[in-house]
């Protein structure tokens, strides 16, 4: 399911330092503490300063979904954006990106320019909503859940709750 993180966000991007100002937050602070989340995990975490509107990249993520072996995109995803700092909302990024996995980049374009997966999304951030799903990313197990990204043994602890229910 997908969730509207940042909606509001612009095609070209806002910085982070301008997406939480006036927050009382240190955003280097919150960066250092992923970068060492992502690091325990094994997982590379690049210098990222901006943020995009992820609404073209999860229309494409639900097309590929529905291709063999197309859920490759969405590690793609990740690393382009998390890793290489790359802007997701980028129509031309966005079929690179679909062709650096293997899937045909003239049809990731035509989905894109015509937004073909629009309904699909708007129906998952709707049932995001009545989940009740306020960050991502969002586990649930049961009637249990945690947001945000989450050291390993928080994910264990919600299992073993589910589990004692």
């Amino acid at each position: 399911m997908h969730f509207p993180l940042h909606p509001e966000i612009p095609a070209e991007g806002q910085s982070l330092a301008d997406l939480f100002k006036g927050r009382n937050l240190d955003v280097s602070r919150m960066k250092a503490d992923m970068q060492q989340r992502m690091a325990d995990e094994g997982l590379e975490y690049g210098e990222r300063t901006h943020t995009y509107n992820s609404r073209l990249a999860q229309e494409l993520g639900k097309w590929a979904d529905t291709l063999e072996g197309g859920g490759a995109i969405h590690d793609a995803m990740f690393r382009a954006y998390f890793v290489d700092a790359r802007n997701v909302s980028d129509p031309e990024v966005l079929v690179q990106i679909a062709e650096s996995v293997g899937l045909p980049g003239d049809e990731a374009a035509t989905v894109l320019r015509d937004r073909s997966f629009s309904d699909a999304i708007d129906a998952d951030w709707q049932l995001s909503r009545q989940y009740g799903v306020t960050g991502v990313p969002t586990f649930v197990a049961g009637r249990y859940g945690v947001v945000g990204a989450q050291p390993y043994d928080v994910l264990e602890s919600l299992i073993a709750r589910v589990q004692e229910a």
